[in-house]
């Protein structure tokens, strides 16, 4: 297996264990190192209290990767996410909604785990599907 195709599968193996809440796995593919932007979240113990956010107000959740690319040592994901707003999400009560969004995350890896990521989430479409923010008036 290629390093490309290592580093891959190491970001698939990651996103399949965290939102499936299999924290303890993640020392396994996440460097003790790592680092999240712009979260901050650091190692292992940060990408899982970050993810259980998401655990905690998303029953369900689910995240479907649509798409990887790699070059060098970095891996490009998009990602769709969905699940049931049946927990508290940023101080919104739940709602029981179904909700769907995207994410895009960049990660570098090294020997085969990940060390950093840059990760955009599209929040904005999240809080409109709870209803925290208003829809988009059609053109």
């Amino acid at each position: 297996m290629s390093a490309s195709e290592e580093n891959k599968a190491a970001v698939r193996d990651c996103f399949e264990q965290a939102s499936q809440g299999n924290f303890d796995a993640l020392h396994a593919i996440v460097s003790p190192d790592y680092v999240c932007h712009p979260e901050e979240a650091r190692g292992p113990q940060g990408l899982a209290e970050m993810v259980q956010v998401y655990r905690d107000a998303l029953s369900g959740l689910n995240v479907t990767i649509e798409q990887q690319f790699t070059e060098g040592d970095y891996v490009a994901t998009r990602t769709t996410i969905r699940g049931r707003h049946d927990g508290d999400l940023m101080g919104t009560p739940p709602t029981g909604r179904d909700v769907e969004f995207g994410g895009l995350t960049i990660s570098r890896c090294r020997d085969g785990k990940i060390e950093e990521e840059w990760e955009l989430v599209d929040v904005t479409t999240l809080l409109r599907q709870v209803g925290v923010l208003p829809e988009l008036a059609e053109a």
